[in-house]
């Protein structure tokens, strides 16, 4: 049985929302001026550990118990042939992780994360939105309950990624319907040629003007034209932020899945970071919509939560520098106001 029993019901708690404990992220930042530096010399990494305290409401804050959640799902518009792989991939790639071998399992082992791959009705794929909506209004709880239900309460990070075959064409039909601008966000995900990318943008374009009646709504837009993986991300960061859990999001296809709490509340991403910037061609365009800086650039377009348990490794360092420095009176050195 879904969390939610109705649109009103989500769009409630995606408004009723915890702040930051801006009293632990002052103590931390009080610390951080006495350590063996300049101020400010440790330039982003002093205020991602500011950060972390402010959304666990602790100081100093921890990375003992990090996790990343991949969602993985299925979509009918691959019908259209905005894909260049089938979507049985998507099932066996779910196999990959279960084996260890993929790319995700290496980062989750180096980064010290707990790494869980849920898949959602793999062999039901959602409609295609050229036709008719993604999902309805059911299937889309039904998604964000599964989400929402899949973050621990004793956690202190949670990395959000995804896998799905044909999601990136999902994840731009749902910027453009957030932001506008038709298939602007559309790149060439998993490899299309020319003409694929083309059938992509039609595509999106075809799913825009179908449901432009449910544009005006950011949660019926992405039960429209997201998908399953999409619609759990989006109840995984929400469940994050009522948990005071800090969240890094991943690539294009996390960005767009969260990207509707923002225009329900418009602090809803406060406790959120975008782990790296996606080579795919719309995430920089999302991210600049948004407001949001990414951590790393390093031209990665995998998903699976890649980029953002990368990022993971550079809250590492930015926590071991934290903790582990000492203050000038403890290693009795004269700061320049002595």
């Amino acid at each position: 049985m879904s969390r939610f029993a109705s649109l009103e019901h989500l769009r409630a708690a995606c408004r009723d929302l915890p702040e930051a404990d801006q009293a632990a992220a002052e103590a931390l930042r009080a610390r951080e001026a006495r350590l063996t530096k300049p101020p400010g010399s440790l330039g982003r990494l002093e205020d991602l550990t500011a950060w972390l305290a402010a959304w666990q409401g602790r100081n100093p804050p921890t990375l003992d118990h990090p996790e990343i959640l991949v969602f993985a799902g299925n979509h009918g518009v691959t019908a259209q042939g905005v894909s260049a792989y089938p979507s049985e991939v998507t099932a066996q790639m779910v196999a990959n992780f279960a084996s260890g071998g993929a790319a995700i399992n290496q980062l989750a082992r180096l980064s010290g994360a707990a790494l869980r791959v849920t898949p959602l009705l793999l062999d039901a794929p959602t409609e295609d939105l050229t036709k008719q909506p993604a999902m309805d209004e059911t299937a889309f709880l039904d998604a964000v309950s599964v989400g929402y239900d899949e973050v621990s309460d004793g956690g202190d990070l949670v990395v959000l990624g995804e896998m799905g075959i044909g999601n990136t064409t999902a994840a731009a039909a749902l910027s453009a319907a957030l932001f506008g601008g038709g298939g602007r966000f559309a790149g060439t995900g998993t490899g299309v040629d020319d003409e694929g990318l083309a059938r992509k943008r039609a595509a999106i374009e075809k799913a825009l003007e179908r449901h432009k009646d449910a544009l005006g709504d950011p949660l019926r837009a992405a039960a429209a034209v997201g998908g399953r993986e999409l619609a759990a991300i989006l109840g995984a960061c929400l469940a994050a932020r009522h948990k005071h859990i800090p969240v890094l999001i991943d690539g294009i296809v996390s960005t767009a899945a969260v990207a509707p709490l923002k225009f329900l509340r418009a602090d809803s991403l406060d406790h959120a970071r975008v782990g790296h910037l996606s080579a795919e061609a719309g995430h920089g365009l999302l991210l600049q919509e948004l407001g949001m800086t990414p951590l790393l650039d390093l031209g990665m377009r995998l998903g699976e939560g890649s980029g953002a348990a990368v990022a993971l490794l550079v809250l590492r360092a930015a926590l071991a520098c934290h903790t582990g420095m000492a203050t000038f009176e403890e290693a009795q050195v004269s700061d320049k106001s002595t």
